[in-house]
């Protein structure tokens, strides 16, 4: 757990590829924990993320949010629009019957 104030470490795409490039070329992940100084869980992540890219695409860069649509138009927005205004209405109506 995080203690109030700590500083985390930021590793750039260039560190992480070439100490995944030393792993898969033999190193093991206690070694190059040791040798660039970052954390073993650290590593051990990296490599787990790097072995799995469907489930992480990017590397390590989870995907935040809801994938976005393309090719909505203004029409498209503005039926969404309506609808979530009858659902509120709905659920308004909802909450007073109880």
């Amino acid at each position: 757990m995080a203690s109030k104030g700590q500083k985390f470490r930021k590793y750039t795409d260039d560190e992480r590829n070439v100490l995944l490039k030393e792993y898969f070329d033999g190193a093991s992940s206690g070694y190059l924990s040791r040798k660039y100084d970052i954390p073993i869980k650290t590593v051990k992540n990296w490599i787990y993320k790097y072995k799995n890219p469907d489930r992480f695409p990017g590397l390590g860069k989870k995907p935040t949010g809801r994938p976005k649509e393309k090719g909505l138009t203004i029409d498209d927005y503005k039926e969404r629009y309506e609808i979530l205004k009858k659902y509120q209405a709905f659920l308004k109506v909802q909450r007073e019957k109880k």
